[in-house]
This record gives structure tokens, C-alpha cells and sequence, in this order.
């Protein structure tokens, strides 16, 4: 049998980034629709970007989604191929998913940023945790 705990919260991550990307379309064709924009009108950034503004948070997430996380995702894999899947490594992992869960929502709902860089610092810290635990591992070995 194949488990490995490691796995649900990289899937987590991975589902967030879906759903993020989803809402983000939802959101962009249902506000191009209603302001009956002409798509040719967003074939450049700098022209679309004034256009989309009110609705650019869901854009400006996905985009956050492939900073952090590529370290997060990372640090998963690595822990993966070296064997470690310690209770606190695995409780760190799937707080890094629930706080990045929570600044997504900030960001595409209300995006106070106090509450949103809250959840992103939290989960950075809890990201370098994860980091100095497998960096001791190898070390270790």
C-alpha cells in the first residue's frame, strides 16, 4: 500500500491553485460579459489591465500562488524522496495549506491587507520552519 500523508497537502495546495484559477475566469468572462468589452481590447497586459482592474484580485492570487508555493511544493517533494514524514513536518505542511487557504479568500473576497499579510507571513514562517527541518535531515544523514 502506498501512503504517504505528505501527499494530501501537496494535492491541497495543488486543488487551491485550481480553484483559484477557476474563480479568476468565472469572475474575468462574467465582468467582460456584463461591460460588454471586446476580448481583442485585453490581448496586451498594459491595455487589459485598466479594464480589468476591479476584478484583478482573483488574477493577482494566482499569480501569489506561484511565488511561495514553488518552495512549499518543493520542500514536499523533497521530503517525499528523502523519506521524511515526521507528525510535525506533516502538521506544518497542512498549516501552510490552511493559512495560504486564508489569504487566497482575503485576497479574492474583501483583501484587507492587514488580514491578508498576516496569513501570508504566518505561512512563510511556517514554510522556513519546514525548510530548516529537512535542511537538519540532511545534514543529519
Amino acid at each position: 500500500m502506498f501512503f504517504k500523508p505528505l501527499l494530501y497537502p501537496l494535492l491541497a495546495q495543488i486543488l487551491l491553485t485550481g480553484l483559484v484559477w477557476i474563480y479568476m475566469y468565472a469572475t474575468r468572462l462574467r465582468y467582460i460579459a456584463a461591460q460588454d468589452i471586446d476580448p481583442q481590447d485585453l490581448a496586451v497586459r498594459s491595455r487589459a489591465e485598466p479594464l480589468l482592474s476591479s476584478v484583478s484580485a482573483p488574477s493577482d492570487n494566482l499569480r501569489n500562488l506561484f511565488e511561495m508555493p514553488v518552495l512549499f511544493y518543493t520542500a514536499i517533494l523533497l521530503a517525499l524522496l528523502m523519506f521524511i514524514q515526521t507528525p510535525l513536518l506533516i502538521a506544518m505542511a497542512w498549516s501552510y495549506v490552511l493559512l495560504r487557504i486564508i489569504h487566497s479568500l482575503v485576497h479574492i473576497t474583501y483583501n484587507r491587507v492587514v488580514h491578508r499579510f498576516t496569513a501570508y507571513f504566518a505561512s512563510c514562517i511556517v514554510l522556513w520552519g519546514m525548510w530548516v527541518m529537512i535542511a537538519l535531515e540532511v545534514i543529519q544523514r
